[in-house]
């Protein structure tokens, strides 16, 4: 299965839809972006996307006459001839959206240039630190090659992280290809996005970072609340399961905004365990039975301030259970 999210401009998630794995993303984001314009009443849509989406006929579906649609694209810098022989070469200078980092809490590092290839529009953006890094994980693997030709490894043909450095074709010919680590050094911190919109450079960069909020929701979504495995068979099961996990994010998004608004930034992994602590006792003493409750350690009483909820007293009587109930003491969570 597929499952698609739908967030707002502060991150937050408003619907989720799933469809059928393994269809084409042309004929599944069209009639998907249908549904949610009827159901929200929307206008004007843009489309931003990474690269896995674009293709000649996502495009041609986009620009179609009855949807003329905006969009941002992710393009493929190394398998589309345009972008790698003409946008990435052609010169210009780029213009600095957010300069070098001072702090840590500044935005990333961004240059944006514009290119036009005929009537189609890109924006090539360059992100510095990256580009360092970049360069460095290439230069090791270099070095860790240069090393292993040295020994006469014969097993680098089959590594693709050596691979793509190396040229010679069988085992015995092998040697260093200094064109193919210039072309790659070229691309170094780089991405390219293809776009129809009106935007300025800068802000269609800005609007594609943004992604990371659709990826960091689905992270959480796979790891945080274990949405997988998923054991049903039956549509209606696995929409409902998924469903569960799209409510509990809801919830989990609502909380950490309250917990931001008064100055705490708790780790999630933390607020779980330390909820989990909190426990209450029954017991019975000369007739009379009292829930106690444990210590509030930890981020707990954090949480239930920025919730509104009072946490319950230390010690509390409990009330008389009616006549034919069978309540038996034991370990219970507050309420």
């Amino acid at each position: 299965m597929v499952v698609g999210a739908v967030l707002d401009a502060q991150g937050r998630p408003i619907c989720c839809e799933l469809w059928p794995g393994n269809t084409a993303d042309v004929t599944t984001l069209i009639p998907v972006v249908d549904r949610l314009r009827q159901r929200f009443g929307i206008g004007t849509v843009c489309i931003v996307a990474d690269r896995g989406m674009i293709s000649r006929e996502t495009i041609e579906a986009l620009e179609a006459e009855q949807r003329g649609w905006q969009y941002i694209l992710g393009a493929r810098m190394r398998s589309q001839n345009e972008v790698k022989n003409e946008v990435l070469s052609r010169a210009g200078r780029y213009r600095v959206v957010h300069p070098k980092r001072l702090k840590r809490d500044d935005p990333s590092p961004l240059k944006v240039k514009e290119v036009w290839v005929e009537d189609r529009r890109y924006v090539v953006c360059l992100n510095e630190d990256e580009a360092r890094k970049d360069a460095a994980d290439r230069e090791a693997i270099v070095a860790s090659l240069r090393e292993q030709l040295r020994r006469g490894v014969k097993s680098l043909v089959g590594n693709k992280g050596y691979r793509r450095y190396l040229s010679g074709g069988d085992a015995p010919g092998l040697a260093i290809d200094e064109a193919k680590i210039a072309e790659d050094a070229r691309d170094d911190g780089k991405w390219v996005l293809r776009t129809n919109t009106d935007l300025d450079a800068a802000e269609v960069a800005l609007q594609s970072k943004r992604l990371w909020m659709v990826e960091h929701w689905f992270r959480s979504c796979k790891s945080l609340l274990q949405t997988r495995p998923i054991y049903h068979r039956c549509d209606e099961t696995i929409r409902g399961h998924v469903f569960c996990s799209f409510l509990a994010l809801v919830l989990r998004q609502e909380l950490q905004a309250r917990l931001e608004q008064r100055g705490h930034d708790p780790e999630w992994a933390d607020v779980i365990r330390d909820l989990d602590r909190l426990q209450r006792v029954e017991v019975e003493q000369d007739g009379k039975r009292f829930l106690l409750r444990s210590e509030v350690q930890g981020t707990c009483g954090k949480v239930f301030q920025a919730t509104g909820v009072a946490l319950p007293p230390t010690v509390q009587q409990a009330p008389v259970a009616a006549p034919g109930c069978d309540d038996a003491p034991g370990a219970t969570p507050p309420d």
